[in-house]
């Protein structure tokens, strides 16, 4: 796996903890991959980039997911530094732990803005130079909250099903001028994806959820991801036993409506 992320640049969004810091990580210090990392905490990211032993190999490229970043001004750098880009991973996300009613609309705009929109317009920047190369991968975030919904989830169990309408379609019109589209839907990995979550007021809910406290490390889960874009698979899911209600929604369905529904929101 490793030799095949040499030498390419890979561009990560929420590279500053959770599954984008273990992507990142595991990347700068076993691969001679070019890494590109974004998220909002800069001073996070440099630490991230001092793993580094060859500081020309990584760059820096802070910008908040939730606002209206100029994705074209922000793709224009990378190629300035590396003069491509080969894998961009849509990696940053916030979730949600509130009832559908408690979920002011200006709530929901700023999920939609980080979970959905960020994605389709970093990509859209991101595909001219992709199909001018003839080639590039677009790796998604969605989670498995985007095959089906759950509790206190609402809002952002929408904006994951979205991500799968628009880059099924994506892949589907570019495939044949070489890009290529991952969506990965993770269940439960043990990272700060609950304790980040909107909850009442607007507040994140500074909870570990019950359920992700002995769940697959974001290491594990990292590794997984990537051997996924080695081998080019159209959709993956990450996380342990949670991954089998995807296969009962799909062939048990009365069976996934008695089960869901003995679920903790938590």
């Amino acid at each position: 796996m490793n030799r095949y992320f040499d030498n390419k640049v890979v561009w990560i969004t929420g590279a500053s903890s959770g599954m984008g810091e273990a992507m990142a990580k595991y990347l700068i210090q076993n691969t001679q991959a070019k890494v590109v990392l974004s998220a909002r905490n800069e001073e996070k990211l440099n630490d991230i980039a001092s793993c580094c032993n060859n500081k020309d190999r990584v760059f820096v490229l802070p910008f908040d997911l939730s606002k209206n970043f100029d994705a074209n001004l922000l793709t224009e750098k990378v190629i300035q530094k590396f003069n491509r880009i080969d894998i961009l991973i849509n990696n940053g996300g916030v979730s949600q732990r509130l009832k559908a009613l408690d979920t002011s609309e200006e709530i929901e705009r700023e999920l939609f803005e980080i979970n959905y929109f960020s994605y389709v317009k970093l990509s859209k920047a991101v595909l001219p130079y992709m199909i001018h190369q003839q080639q590039g991968h677009i790796v998604v975030m969605s989670s498995i909250a985007g095959k089906f919904g759950f509790y206190l989830r609402s809002t952002y169990s929408a904006a994951k099903h979205a991500l799968h309408g628009y880059f099924e379609s994506l892949r589907l019109e570019y495939e044949q001028q070489g890009i290529f589209v991952t969506i990965v839907c993770p269940g439960k990995v043990k990272t700060n994806v609950s304790l980040n979550a909107v909850s009442s007021g607007g507040q994140k809910h500074n909870q570990m959820d019950e359920s992700h406290q002995q769940a697959m490390s974001a290491e594990v889960a990292a590794q997984k991801i990537l051997k996924s874009i080695v081998s080019k698979k159209k959709e993956v899911y990450v996380g342990g036993k949670e991954l089998l209600m995807v296969y009962f929604k799909r062939y048990c369905p009365c069976l996934f409506e008695w089960l869901i529904r003995k679920q903790s929101p938590y």
